[in-house]
């Protein structure tokens, strides 16, 4: 008769509550920018600012630095998110040379109010899921 002492079930963590966590970051990060274009659309010579694509900030934020020595600095998350901030593409360019165009700023926050439904579903789904293995 064979042993499986030995043998281990190849189980990995879950990181989704983690990834959910960190595009809500990325969201609120997102709407702040359009609510910012949406205030200075009548300003003069005001850049539309938007973020880079949330698969690009986890490419930056996905590695960590190792340090051979606690004393060596390492980034932080919140600084790899600060740096996301890029200037927008734009639809248009006013006289003014205001690059804020309304109903692309609608559409952007239209997408984001999507995302934030869909990581919440996601979340009470597995939130859902556990708690049906966790009961006794």
């Amino acid at each position: 008769m064979a042993s499986f002492d030995h043998v281990r079930p190849n189980m990995e963590p879950v990181y989704l509550f983690k990834l959910i966590d960190q595009q809500k970051s990325w969201l609120s990060t997102r709407q702040s920018l359009v609510a910012q274009n949406v205030a200075n659309a009548n300003t003069p010579g005001y850049k539309a600012l938007d973020t880079l694509p949330f698969e690009r900030v986890m490419e930056r934020s996905a590695l960590e630095m190792a340090g051979s020595s606690p004393l060596h600095m390492r980034p932080s998350p919140s600084e790899a998110m600060a740096a996301a901030a890029k200037p927008a593409e734009t639809w248009e360019t006013t006289i003014s040379g205001n690059t804020v165009s309304p109903e692309q700023e609608m559409i952007k926050a239209g997408e984001i109010r999507g995302a934030f439904t869909l990581d919440t579903n996601l979340m009470r789904s597995f939130h859902t899921m556990w708690m049906s293995v966790a009961r006794p």
